[in-house]
């Protein structure tokens, strides 16, 4: 007799305000195999737990449902809870009658038939679960950060402190990311350098941190605990062993390009740091600037280096290291408004500038020494606008979500403006403000207070008149519309992914939403996990962040990186792909279609085809325990049925189908 116990959930009202509870257990008291059903306002809570495993030595049970919210959210809390009973920990079903019926049906008559009848399918197939036992899985304690900006940054130290190995991998000259390109954070105007170099000082000096700037992860392979990845070093034409990082030669070198960093404002040389305070602080030569890669001419940098570091036969290089677990802190980048907006000029008009081109400008090392001037003719503006949501907020054109920084964004900068131009005029054009941080209200009040004038509306275009900038909008608080002129316009763009993160994510095995952001195991349980195991998410890869948020997400990636790492071995999941040899035909189609990489094929020996009795080896799908998921659509390929699901057979599924009928 297979003794199940049914124990049905109220989650407060979650449940039983769509569902009645009570008729739902006595139904469940009837059903073929039940010896016990009970009903309980927190089935997770400890008194609820207790309550379960009461039941399991009171009435001798075997198997369990529980009858509450997504197994996504307890069933690993009910395993674990099983485990202290002696029972075997897979031997447990939930029936979801909170997402699946509550949440979802008004009718409460129908609701609590619905319910019923999921809970009468848990049974069936509970009766027909198999004990599943798990395999312990060799730890590598080293961890690999992905991405250098301060989330990277903040991650890999916490990882270092706590006595693991980590190495970051970066895929700019120098680390720091986005922050270091700003000039002041909020709310409280400190010194945004003055914050993330002495991290990156640290990061360069950390024994237990080895880093790789100007590197990107070219492959990854492996699973939770024993991930091998292949590092692409770009190559640098400058040997980083014995330079000091002098500069005479990019002082001399005559090829100069927009900087990047700088937004386009200066030049720099083809042979060049990426800002003053890089680390490392050596520089690399773009061999898409450099004129002796192009055309085999000049070589002034060779000639003048004191130590001979300049080698232009340098090549890209490809090296393979163990990891334990893996961080992606790739970061993002702003939306790119002139393809999105010809209204505002498209690029056309050089004083329409995106926020971080601003940055640059107020940023005492910035190409204008932190004077505010219009780009095209170096001159002080009177009259500032500043855009938000470009790019935010808008569907139609760019991205429908929420860049949530922007809002004091544009406050930090209407303050930065008024600290430095006497007499100046800021208009801040917005669709809502928007506050959610500590301190964050109290610093858009004393934005308004400096004279800052907040229009309601969103621009609609942005023209020339003479030399001047005009600003059309409606002013949605007023009912009319506004022309404002303005000497500069600043537009505070959206955040998106950075470039190349979907290819990090592909080979990572992790998921990415329909914005390309990457997705976490579970927004609330689980938000710096993703469903691959061993992989974890830091700061904005994940979505829009401001820098407070970004830190505290990678402390919290570093905890569960460290918590992996202090173990020798850990437990996988026994709910695998499960290969019959004998009906395998070998035709790989499964291998093909296995997002996690977790099936190759292998050999076994066999006979010919025909009768012939010659032993032959012959091929067969073989799952990797380790980086199994238990997705199922190897099952689903599977041509012969070969492929079953350990914890979800198919004779498993046909029996919940079958009680449906019942």
């Amino acid at each position: 007799m297979s003794k199940v116990g049914v124990f049905v959930c109220h989650c407060g009202t979650n449940i039983a305000a769509a569902v009645d509870v009570v008729r739902a257990c006595e139904a469940a008291k009837s059903m073929p195999g039940v010896v016990h059903a009970a009903e309980y306002k927190y089935m997770c809570s400890e008194p609820g737990q207790q309550m379960i495993l009461d039941a399991i030595k009171e009435y001798g049970l075997k198997r369990i449902v529980i009858a509450s919210c997504s197994p996504r959210m307890h069933e690993t809390t009910f395993r674990k809870m099983l485990k202290k009973s002696g029972v075997n920990e897979y031997l447990i079903e939930i029936a979801n009658i909170r997402e699946q019926v509550a949440w979802v049906h008004d009718d409460k008559e129908k609701a609590t038939e619905k319910a019923i009848d999921l809970i009468r399918m848990a049974v069936a197939k509970v009766c027909r679960d198999e004990p599943l036992k798990s395999q312990m899985i060799p730890i590598t304690k080293r961890a690999l950060v992905i991405g250098g900006g301060i989330a990277g940054i903040q991650a890999a130290l916490d990882i270092a402190d706590a006595g693991h190995e980590v190495t970051l991998v970066e895929r700019e000259p120098s680390i720091g990311g986005r922050m270091v390109m700003l000039d002041k954070t909020f709310p409280t105007l400190d010194c945004s350098a003055c914050i993330s170099t002495p991290k990156m000082v640290d990061v360069s000096a950390h024994p237990n941190i080895r880093l790789l700037a100007y590197s990107e992860v070219a492959k990854v392979e492996g699973y939770i605990g024993n991930f091998t990845v292949t590092i692409r070093q770009k190559a640098r034409y400058v040997n980083h062993d014995i330079c000091t990082g002098c500069g005479a030669c990019s002082e001399k070198c005559p090829a100069k390009v927009p900087s990047a960093f700088n937004k386009g404002l200066s030049k720099r040389p083809a042979i060049y740091t990426l800002f003053p305070q890089a680390v490392p602080a050596k520089p690399v030569i773009d061999k898409d600037s450099c004129i002796k890669l192009k055309s085999g001419k000049c070589g002034v940098c060779e000639k003048i280096c004191p130590l001979g570091c300049i080698n232009y036969e340098d090549e890209d290089m490809e090296f393979t290291e163990d990891f334990g677990a893996i961080v992606t802190a790739t970061g993002y980048q702003t939306a790119d408004w002139a393809q999105m907006y010809d209204e505002y000029g498209a690029g056309r008009f050089p004083d329409v500038i995106d926020g971080l081109t601003f940055e640059r400008l107020v940023n005492a090392s910035g190409p204008t020494e932190g004077h505010i001037v219009r780009p095209s003719d170096g001159t002080e503006p009177k009259t500032i606008s500043i855009i938000k949501c470009v790019g935010s907020r808008d569907p139609k054109k760019g991205r429908a979500y929420c860049s949530r920084a922007c809002c004091m964004y544009a406050a930090k900068h209407a303050r930065q403006i008024f600290g430095k131009i006497e007499g100046v005029r800021v208009f801040i054009f917005y669709i809502d403000v928007r506050t959610p941080g500590k301190g964050y209200e109290e610093f858009y009040d004393k934005t308004r207070e400096d004279g800052a004038i907040y229009v309601r509306g969103r621009v609609s275009r942005i023209y020339k008149e003479g030399d001047t900038l005009i600003c059309q909008a409606e002013d949605s608080l007023l009912g009319k519309q506004v022309r404002v002129k303005s000497d500069l316009v600043i537009l505070e763009t959206a955040m998106e992914p950075a470039e190349g993160s979907a290819s990090v994510a592909g080979m990572l095995g992790a998921a990415v939403d329909g914005d390309g952001w990457l997705t976490e195991a579970h927004p609330k349980l689980r938000p710096v996990e993703t469903q691959v195991g061993g992989v974890f998410l830091a700061g904005v890869c994940q979505g829009p962040k401001d820098i407070p948020d970004t830190v505290s997400q990678a402390s919290a990636a570093a905890a569960k990186v460290i918590g992996l790492l202090n173990k020798n071995e850990m437990e996988s999941s026994p709910m695998i792909a499960s290969v019959e040899a004998d009906k395998c035909s070998g035709c790989s189609a499964c291998e093909a279609i296995c997002p996690y990489k977790a099936i190759t094929m292998g050999e076994q020996p066999g006979r010919e085809a025909g009768g012939n009795s010659k032993k032959v080896m012959r091929p067969i799908a073989v799952v990797n325990a380790g980086l199994c998921q238990g997705c199922g659509a190897c099952t689903v390929a599977c041509r012969t049925g070969a492929i079953d699901l350990l914890g979800y057979r198919n004779r498993q599924i046909l029996e919940e189908v079958d009680a449906l009928w019942v």
